[in-house]
C-alpha cells in the first residue's frame, strides 16, 4: 500500500515537471523566459524544454499586427473650437525583450501618447482644415509615436482618425455655410447658362443678318446682271436691226421701200395724234404734205450716211 502511494506521488511529480519543462509556442507568438528572475531567452514558435523550477515564462507576446482603439477626446483647434476626435492605432511587436522590459504597458503608453500628439496636431490648424488635413494629421501622429516606441521594441504602422465631431452649433453653422455655398454655385451656374444662351441667340441673329445681307447682295447682283444682259440683248438686237436696214437700203429698190415705210409710219403716228381727244397739236403749215415730209426724212438720212456707202 505504501508503495502505491509513493508511486502515485512520483507520478504527480513527474507530470508537474513535464508541465514545467515542456513548452509549445504557437505560430506568431513569442515567450520571454526568465532564469532565476533574470532574462534568459525568447522562445519562438515551436517545442522547447525548460529547466524545472529555474526557468519560467514571464511574458507572452503576440507578434501579429494589433489594432488598438483610441478613445474619443476633446481637442481645441487653432481658432478655439472644441471638437471630439477618436481613432484607431495599428502596431506590432518587433522585439519581445524590449516590449517586456522597456516599458510596463506599451499599449497604454502608446494610447496616451497618441492622444497627446493628436491634441498638439489639432491645435495647429483651424476647424475648416481639420477634415481636409486628416491624412497629414495621421502621418504626423505615426511619426511621433514611432520615434517614441522604438526603444520599446514596438513598431507603429499607422494611425487613422475615425470621426471628427464638432459642437452642435458649429455643425449648424457649417451646414448653413455649405447650403449657402451650394446656392451660390447654383446661381453662378444659372447665370452662366443664361449668359451662354444670350450669346448663342445673339450669335444666331448675327449669322441670320449676315446671311440675309449676303442673300440680298447676291439677289441684287443677279438682278443687275440680268438687267445688263437684257440691255445688252436689246442693244444687240437693235444694232442688228439697224445693220440689216442699212444693208437693205443698199440693195436695189431698198431706198423706195424705206420711203414707203417712213410714209406709213408718219401717217400712222399723225393719225394717232389726231384721234386723241385730250391732245392739242401745233403743226407746221405743210404737215399734210406727206411727200415733202418723206423727202425731208430721206434727205436727213442721205446726210447722215457714211461717206462712200
Amino acid at each position: 500500500m505504501e508503495a502505491l502511494i509513493v508511486f502515485g506521488v512520483l507520478a504527480v511529480v513527474v507530470l508537474i515537471v513535464i508541465a514545467k519543462t515542456a513548452v509549445v509556442v504557437p505560430q506568431q507568438h513569442a515567450y520571454v523566459v526568465e532564469r532565476l528572475g533574470r532574462y534568459h531567452a525568447t522562445l519562438e514558435a515551436g517545442f522547447h524544454i525548460l529547466v524545472p523550477f529555474i526557468d519560467s515564462i514571464r511574458y507572452r507576446h503576440l507578434l501579429k499586427e494589433v489594432a488598438v482603439d483610441i478613445p474619443e477626446q476633446v481637442c481645441i483647434t487653432r481658432d478655439n473650437v472644441q471638437v471630439g476626435i477618436d481613432g484607431v492605432l495599428y502596431l506590432k511587436v518587433m522585439n519581445p525583450e524590449r516590449a517586456s522590459y522597456g516599458i510596463s504597458d506599451y499599449v497604454y503608453a502608446l494610447t496616451q501618447l497618441a492622444q497627446t500628439t493628436l491634441r498638439s496636431e489639432i491645435g495647429k490648424i483651424d476647424l475648416d482644415r481639420t477634415f481636409e488635413e486628416r491624412t497629414n494629421i495621421n502621418a504626423s501622429v505615426v511619426l511621433e509615436l514611432d520615434k517614441a516606441s522604438e526603444p520599446w521594441g514596438v513598431k507603429v504602422l499607422r494611425y487613422e482618425i475615425k470621426s471628427i465631431t464638432p459642437p452642435k452649433d458649429i455643425l449648424a453653422a457649417m451646414e448653413k455655410q455649405m447650403r449657402a455655398e451650394r446656392e451660390k454655385r447654383a446661381m453662378i451656374l444659372t447665370s452662366e447658362g443664361e449668359r451662354d444662351a444670350a450669346i448663342n441667340v445673339a450669335e444666331g441673329q448675327k449669322q441670320q443678318v449676315i446671311k440675309a445681307s449676303e442673300a440680298k447682295k447676291q439677289q441684287q447682283i443677279n438682278e443687275a446682271e440680268g438687267q445688263a444682259a437684257a440691255i445688252l440683248a436689246v442693244a444687240t438686237a437693235t444694232a442688228e436691226g439697224i445693220r440689216r436696214v442699212a444693208e437693205t437700203i443698199q440693195v436695189r429698190g431698198g431706198l423706195e421701200a424705206v420711203q414707203l415705210r417712213v410714209a406709213e409710219q408718219y401717217l400712222t403716228k399723225f393719225g394717232d395724234l389726231a384721234n386723241a381727244s385730250d391732245t392739242t397739236l401745233v403743226v407746221p403749215a405743210n404737215v399734210a404734205d406727206v411727200a415733202s415730209m418723206v423727202a425731208m426724212a430721206m434727205n436727213f438720212m442721205q446726210k447722215t450716211r457714211p461717206a462712200g456707202s
